[in-house]
């Protein structure tokens, strides 16, 4: 990787995925890794500004590198997810998704929560989930090896603040992650 140009972090419900991109400003080389593996490789291209588009993670998400001219023979290189800016995703992921991080049977677990779909996700793996009605409001339950795992949604009695989202993992509250 001697043309390496950006690198970013996206942090989807699958996991966090590091894409790389290497231009070449001589040849218009474009090459694309994602968590380490081409995906994308041009050789030679005439052209040396454009835009790239691929699919990254688990549920193949629209990525796009967008290569703009600065001025001579300077380039700026952004990251667009599902057509928005990476901060603008990232933004808009922390209103629809809840994360938490947690130390289970010596390894890391990084849990997902997808507020629009229900969805939950543990390193990479959709859960198989039940969910249940109960007096305050519903709980999802699921199970990472042997452990009992609950997501609690309640109603915050702030129409501003929305739902609540805790999980509980052997009967213990998880603070949530700021990612």
């Amino acid at each position: 990787m001697t043309d390496l140009v950006a690198m970013w972090e996206v942090a989807l419900s699958d996991g966090i995925h590091k894409i790389e991109f290497e231009h070449g400003t001589t040849s218009g080389k474009r090459v694309i890794y994602v968590d380490g593996k081409e995906i994308i490789r041009i050789d030679w291209m005439f052209k040396l500004v454009g835009k790239e588009t691929f699919p990254v993670g688990a549920s193949q998400t629209k990525a796009t590198i967008n290569i703009d001219a600065v001025s001579g023979f300077a380039y700026e290189y952004t990251l667009d997810i599902n057509g928005k800016s990476l901060k603008k995703y990232m933004e808009n992921r922390s209103k629809t998704t809840n994360t938490w991080v947690l130390h289970l049977d010596g390894e890391d677990c990084r849990v997902v929560l997808e507020k629009d779909t229900m969805d939950v996700w543990c390193n990479g793996r959709n859960m198989e989930t039940a969910g249940e009605f109960v007096d305050d409001g519903t709980e999802t339950h699921f199970s990472i090896g042997n452990h009992d795992c609950c997501i609690k949604a309640v109603s915050s009695g702030k129409r501003r603040e929305g739902i609540i989202h805790t999980l509980i993992v052997d009967e213990r509250e998880i603070p949530e992650s700021t990612e």
